[in-house]
């Protein structure tokens, strides 16, 4: 099949995907229970795996294993993203009744980002080969600071980015209902456009997801080149997490191991790329096997640990 034939596919499933959320299940704003999210993050995931299943088949097993390797990579790396967006959230009294207003437009906005740096990626590498072993040290270095960096409680008035908008952006004071940006005349301000906290929300969000594209994008590059395979497992990725978000953010807290596991899944994929360097091809299946079962080990000793704590 096509690479044209491939691309207009996908867009055509994402665009549905997203028309079908906000133009049916999330008409109207409202507050996202858990069991709403875990109802429609099955749904986005199966969306995703049903896509890789069909990227399988049309494209080849190769193809097919890459993206359901990268969709686990991206959506685990992911996870330390729900901890930011729940910060982020919290301190600026977001009501839930309006996060999944914010979410679904972040998603938009990480469609656009993603798709400029993998884009950007492939060229690349696509010129500089030895990037690619660039980004191999890159993971491994990675892998270690996450394996051996100190706790520390961050704040949102911690990041350069919120005093930096703080800074430049005509800011109300509070929400206006759901709007982003409001006309000051109308509501006893001074005259123009103001921004309010929910759309300082919206920009921090991605920001976010724009730092944790620095992590993830090397990671999917390492394991294929193929820009098609790299952009769509990351969007189906960020899709079904998001979604997943209202029934993590309570929890998150619990996966404190899944970092430790993470770690080694990128320091695995680092080294996987040293060793095509040395002449030693690490089989796709292989790739995906130690991949999986890293994070399911980190998911597990995080649940048993944390539960004995609980009880």
């Amino acid at each position: 099949m096509s690479d044209l034939v491939s691309w207009a596919v996908f867009g055509v499933v994402v665009i549905a995907l997203l028309v079908f959320d906000l133009g049916v299940l999330h008409k109207h704003d409202r507050e996202i229970t858990i069991r709403d999210s875990l109802k429609l993050s099955v749904f986005y995931i199966s969306a995703g795996l049903l896509f890789g299943c069909w990227v399988w088949y049309s494209r080849g097993p190769k193809d097919g294993m890459d993206f359901f390797t990268g969709f686990l990579v991206e959506k685990s790396l992911s996870m330390d993203n729900v901890f930011v967006i729940s910060m982020i959230f919290t301190s600026l009294a977001i009501p839930r009744l309006y996060q999944h207003r914010v979410l679904f437009w972040g998603i938009l906005g990480a469609l656009v980002m993603r798709a400029i740096m993998i884009g950007l990626g492939a060229a690349l590498v696509h010129e500089f080969a030895w990037l690619l072993l660039f980004f191999g040290l890159f993971l491994v270095f990675t892998g270690f600071k996450m394996l051996f960096a100190k706790e520390k409680e961050e704040t949102l008035e911690d990041s350069k980015l919120f005093r930096y908008l703080k800074s430049h952006l005509r800011l109300t004071p509070r929400l206006y209902d759901n709007h982003f940006v409001i006309d000051g005349s109308q509501h006893g301000l001074t005259a123009g456009r103001w921004a309010t906290p929910l759309l300082l929300a919206l920009l921090m969000v991605e920001g976010a997801d724009l730092i944790f594209a620095v992590d993830s994008i090397p990671a999917i590059f390492a394991i294929t080149q193929d820009p098609f395979v790299v952009y769509t497992s990351n969007i189906f990725a960020i899709l079904g997490l998001r979604a997943l978000y209202f029934a993590l953010a309570g929890m998150v807290h619990r996966f404190v191991y899944l970092k430790y596991a993470l770690a080694l899944v990128l320091i695995f994929i680092g080294v996987k790329i040293g060793l095509v360097y040395a002449g030693v091809k690490v089989p796709s299946v292989l790739s995906l096997g130690v991949t999986f079962g890293l994070l399911v080990a980190g998911v597990l000793f995080s649940m048993l640990k944390t539960g004995r704590r609980v009880a």
